[in-house]
């Protein structure tokens, strides 16, 4: 509760003790030490009682905590992803991206607790309303310029962040797959997107999902890393997987990933191409959010194939503002 107490300063000034002040009172010894821990807030007839034992006033014996104090300790932030699903106290990293405080819940570590600048206290109710969630800021550590939110897939986005401090910056990275990652960008809740989205048009590559979504020269885009597309299949690929029209088979179960995800895109269009439904493909609606999470099921046997990357080339896009 926001509201401070002077009963144990006052009861030593007043030369009561505890078990006195709860006998003059009508209370229990207990609810005199639950009042002073601030644990228990008493009821008006008991504050009246204790003030005039007291020899001084309601004010006096209690108080609310300063407005600034409160303000500075909660804040309203936007949260990525959906802070219905994640419990109250959930871990929290903060940053400030164009005018927003954006929130990217923590990986939790094996052993460790994960870095926090923030805890969730509640979301808030109403649609799509921006910001959608209450925090508990922990400290001013976030509040850094240098500190930089990436979204994207790419899992040596970590790699990166490693080398960061060396040039005196701070990386975030809030996993979300490369459509979702563009359309934070463009609602301008992440410094930079990460992406392998491309199309073909007469048998060149483009950049045409980015040029959509984006006016000219509002996006600066580099060429981050080239990776292989293709299936993760288990060790010795027991099931001999040589190709797309092998996921048809009723023995092989695939780790599919969400719609949006360049890898879901690519799958789609190949399974297309060969005439294959998505109805054929056991596994096909059981998604992994996540390059590595897709590959690690084909590791433990629970899946026997899983497509990673879409394209050759993965792009990073960040906004012209930052």
């Amino acid at each position: 509760m926001d509201v401070q107490n002077s009963l144990a300063q006052l009861g030593v000034k007043r030369g009561l003790g505890a078990s006195q002040l709860a006998t003059a009172v009508g209370i229990s010894r207990q609810t005199v030490y639950a009042i002073e821990a601030g644990t228990y807030v008493p009821n008006t007839a008991v504050s009246l009682r204790l003030a005039r034992i007291l020899e001084t006033t309601v004010e006096e014996i209690f108080q609310l905590e300063p407005e600034e104090r409160a303000s500075a300790e909660t804040a309203e932030a936007v949260v990525l992803g959906d802070p219905q699903s994640l419990p109250p106290g959930q871990s929290l990293r903060l940053c400030s991206v164009n005018g927003h405080l954006v929130a990217v819940p923590s990986e939790a570590g094996a052993w460790g607790l994960p870095p926090s600048d923030a805890v969730l206290l509640a979301p808030i109710l109403g649609g799509k309303r921006l910001p959608n969630a209450k925090v508990r800021i922990l400290g001013n550590s976030w509040n850094n310029p240098a500190r930089i939110l990436i979204a994207g897939c790419d899992p040596s986005a970590s790699i990166l962040a490693t080398s960061m401090p060396r040039q005196d910056c701070e990386l975030v990275i809030a996993y979300e797959n490369s459509s979702r990652a563009l359309e934070l960008l463009h609602q301008g809740l992440v410094h930079v997107a990460g992406t392998q989205l491309e199309e073909k048009i007469e048998g060149k590559n483009t950049l045409l999902p980015i040029t959509k979504m984006f006016p000219r020269n509002s996006v600066a885009v580099i060429s981050y890393a080239i990776w292989q597309e293709g299936l993760v299949v288990a060790r010795g690929n027991p099931k001999k997987i040589s190709g797309i029209a092998d996921l048809a088979r009723k023995n092989v179960q695939i780790a599919n990933r969400e719609p949006g995800a360049g890898c879901r895109v690519l799958l789609d269009e190949l399974l297309k191409e060969h005439g294959i439904t998505p109805g054929q493909v056991k596994g096909y609606e059981r998604v992994a959010l996540g390059q590595l999470p897709a590959a690690r099921l084909v590791q433990t046997g629970a899946r026997t194939a899983a497509s990673v990357r879409r394209q050759p080339r993965a792009h990073w896009a960040w906004t012209s503002s930052r």
